[in-house]
């Protein structure tokens, strides 16, 4: 009875220790958004998971961007290369591995700026990429819709490099579809060689693969090709074969087949501008959402792969003071009535190219909406290894002393736009860095536990719950004797500090000992993240 008088006592103590812990925290979090305003743009595969597996540094990282409400303390947004589902379904899949909610707004597919793409939603449009392609394109505004499996349902002679796949006994009649206006391409197809012979079929008949093939219809119908990655991480070990490859195919084919390039009306996903500029847009909603009234300054891209991450990313940053010194040229021309003769160049670089921009030079707001920069932070866990490669800390080296380029064909190498700002070992490294630069705590704000070992006789392991930074539980790991039990360790510990170290009080370790009924001392608790 003495016992449970003591640890009901015990317990009040501890929840309002707790709840006072909670406002204090909560009150540290009010901070001001005019000194500090950013959003994170993170990466996925290679980042957050490797094929379907979640890289251990993941779930903590986000653990500790909410707080404890499930709250992001800044806008983020998942930008992805992969673009064979929808937002919804992405969004769940990343729910389900990290966590945390992610709403489908916080997710954009290398697909989703065709939104602004309007002129060729009423038309036609063949579609390749594996997944829901058809759904995809409706989803997205597209109205005409024909899919790489209609094309050869409709004519049953064109795919003939699979003999198992060829008409048997007799060839059945065409079915002929109307014209196809354009193509897009949303990601590696499953029958590389189906995909490569009817897209090349439309090309050179424009848009009539029941035609004959003609090369003096050049330029051909208008190509936008999604993705251009031509590696991506997964499980194995070594980098895979992405969407990039296969536009290397079907570039090379229709150059070989017809001695002209293939044109693209646009490259979208990273890294073009195009797909930083739509991200940025997503990040405007996230802060408005969060309550934000000041824009955000700082975008901090996080990635695995220097070709599209670390590139896009800095490549959007040149644009960003690009039209920076843009908008300082115009005040400035309108201040003196005339031309500044001693105004800077818009760009000290090169001039962008179409391809860079994605095929589009739509900024989503007006110019002052715009952040000030994009910082480029590469982590270790995908594409790029430590282990394999090593960045020169010249950029004229990088790659191009190898002569080997992995970007797409239609943009500019720049060894400079490889280098990033920092480089970590995982994406929670970048997030504690970014919170660094930024001048921010970046205190764990949901429930999480931790594995801690107790010094004492029997040499237990325990672990901790921690609310706030507070340990508020403990629970001993399985044994013979009270396995799997939940004890209350409330003050025994106080707040956890970097070296997540929590010494426990004396009056408080009796109690937890009195509760425990066990003949043990406890003096110190070592924690560390599981």
């Amino acid at each position: 009875m003495q016992r449970l008088r003591c640890f009901k006592s015990f317990w009040q103590l501890l929840r309002s220790n707790c709840e006072g812990a909670a406002k204090q925290a909560t009150s540290s979090r009010c901070y001001s958004h005019d000194s500090s305003s950013f959003g994170l743009l993170f990466d996925i595969d290679g980042v957050l998971v490797r094929g379907r597996t979640p890289i251990p540094a993941a779930k903590q990282c986000f653990r500790n961007l909410v707080d404890r409400h499930g709250k992001y303390k800044v806008p983020v947004v998942f930008v992805t290369n992969a673009g064979n589902c929808m937002r919804q379904t992405k969004a769940e899949h990343l729910s389900h591995l990290l966590e945390v909610e992610v709403s489908p707004d916080q997710v954009m597919l290398s697909h989703s700026p065709l939104r602004i793409f309007t002129q060729f939603h009423k038309k036609c449009v063949l579609v390749s990429g594996q997944g829901p392609v058809e759904e995809v394109a409706h989803n997205l505004g597209f109205e005409d819709v024909v899919t790489i499996d209609m094309v050869r349902e409709a004519y049953p002679v064109l795919d003939m490099v699979d003999h198992n796949r060829r008409p048997k006994d007799f060839v059945p009649p065409n079915k002929d579809l109307q014209p196809i206006d354009a193509i897009i391409l949303f990601g590696e197809p499953i029958r590389w060689e189906t995909n490569l012979q009817l897209i090349i079929d439309v090309l050179l008949t424009n848009g009539n693969p029941g035609s004959t093939w003609t090369s003096t219809q050049y330029p051909h119908i208008p190509v936008l090709a999604c993705n251009m990655d031509l590696l991506w991480m997964a499980e194995a070990k070594n980098p895979r074969f992405g969407h990039g490859m296969f536009l290397v195919c079907l570039e090379n084919l229709y150059k070989k087949v017809t001695g002209y390039e293939l044109k693209y009306e646009a490259l979208i996903g990273k890294p073009s501008v195009v797909t930083y500029n739509y991200a940025e847009l997503l990040i405007r909603q996230q802060a408005e959402k969060l309550g934000w009234n000041t824009p955000v300054k700082t975008l901090y891209a996080i990635g695995d792969n220097p070709m599209a991450d670390i590139y896009g990313a800095n490549l959007y940053n040149r644009y960003l003071q690009a039209s920076k010194h843009t908008n300082a040229k115009v005040q400035a021309k309108s201040c003196r009535g005339g031309a500044d003769p001693t105004a800077q160049s818009v760009d000290d670089h090169r001039k962008m190219t179409s391809a860079e921009m994605g095929g589009t030079t739509v900024a989503y707001g007006s110019e002052g909406d715009l952040p000030e920069a994009c910082s480029s932070i590469l982590v270790c866990t995908g594409v790029y290894s430590r282990d394999q490669q090593e960045l020169p800390s010249d950029p004229a080296q990088t790659v191009a002393e190898q002569h080997i380029f992995h970007g797409h064909r239609d943009f500019c190498f720049d060894p400079t736009l490889t280098q990033p700002s920092f480089v970590v070992q995982d994406v929670k490294e970048a997030v504690e860095l970014v919170f660094q630069q930024e001048g921010r705590p970046l205190e764990n704000g949901g429930l999480n536990w931790v594995r801690a070992v107790t010094q004492h006789e029997l040499g237990r392991a325990m672990r901790v719950l921690i609310c706030d930074g507070h340990a508020v539980a403990c629970q001993q790991l399985p044994s013979h004797e009270d396995e799997g039990s939940l004890y209350v360790l409330g003050l025994l510990c106080r707040r956890l500090q970097s070296s997540q170290q929590a010494v426990l009080f004396s009056q408080s370790a009796r109690v937890f000992k009195q509760h425990l009924s066990l003949s043990m001392e406890v003096r110190l608790v070592t924690c560390r993240a599981e």
